[in-house]
């Protein structure tokens, strides 16, 4: 059962730290739970603002009347929205900061899987390096406009996928015998666990005005693996 935290709500909307590995809405079997059938069960009528990746997690909104859904619509779409992002990525981008202006469409031959051709949709991503750790590295990204999976497309641009992306990167989980030296098991455990098996991005934070003139900037802290991956990482590093 999950059981996603409720970091904001009122009459009219509702924001979650949605898990990683949960829906934000049904899919087509609609045989997996997602965010939008819970929060359904509880409220009726519910309306999708806006969508995670499976694997993201953070800051998610929903509208919980059609009035409060058409106002977002309009300012997500008008970009008056600001969504702050933090993932990790293999490698260190060469500049500390950087714009990606890179146009974005589905792939012609992959359906499901997006890339950057000139005929695309204008995407624009704002990037910092926030911290270095042995091959890898924290980065924060400011979205300028909201494309399916443009985070991870543009970072696979640059050179610098997010972190066990399986779509854009190697996809492969995080050991930490790949990270330290002279690693050894423990008595315990016949395998080792990964640290971090699920793409490495995360919504931290979206700050915006609400129809009543309200501002509001909710925010969902580094989740628990991501910040374990940081933290061997330091360690090695120290």
């Amino acid at each position: 059962m999950i059981k996603p935290d409720i970091l904001f709500e009122n009459d009219t909307f509702i924001a979650l730290n949605k898990p990683a590995g949960v829906l934000s809405i049904p899919d087509r079997e609609g045989k997996d739970p997602s965010l939008k059938s819970l929060l359904k069960e509880k409220y009726g009528n519910i309306f999708t603002v806006h969508r995670l990746d499976r694997d993201t997690s953070g800051v998610i909104v929903f509208a919980k009347d059609e009035a409060t859904h058409k106002y977002f619509s309009k300012i997500f779409e008008e970009r008056t929205v600001e969504k702050i992002y933090q993932g990790i990525v293999l490698g260190t981008p060469p500049e500390q900061k950087g714009s990606i202006d890179l146009p974005i469409s589905e792939h012609p031959a992959k359906p499901g899987v997006m890339t950057v051709h000139r005929h695309g949709k204008a995407s624009l991503t704002d990037y910092e390096v926030i911290e270095t750790a042995g091959p890898y590295s924290l980065l924060q990204f400011n979205l300028h406009t909201g494309r399916t999976h443009q985070i991870r497309v543009h970072m696979q641009a640059l050179g610098h996928p997010i972190a066990c992306d399986e779509l854009y990167g190697d996809g492969k989980p995080i050991l930490l015998s790949s990270i330290k030296r002279n690693y050894k098991l423990s008595k315990t455990e016949e395998h080792e666990r990964p640290i971090l098996s699920r793409l490495a991005l995360h919504a931290q934070l979206l700050h915006f005005q609400d129809a009543d003139a309200n501002f509001h900037t909710i925010e969902a802290p580094l989740p628990k693996d991501m910040r374990a991956l940081l933290q061997q990482l330091r360690k090695l590093k120290g």
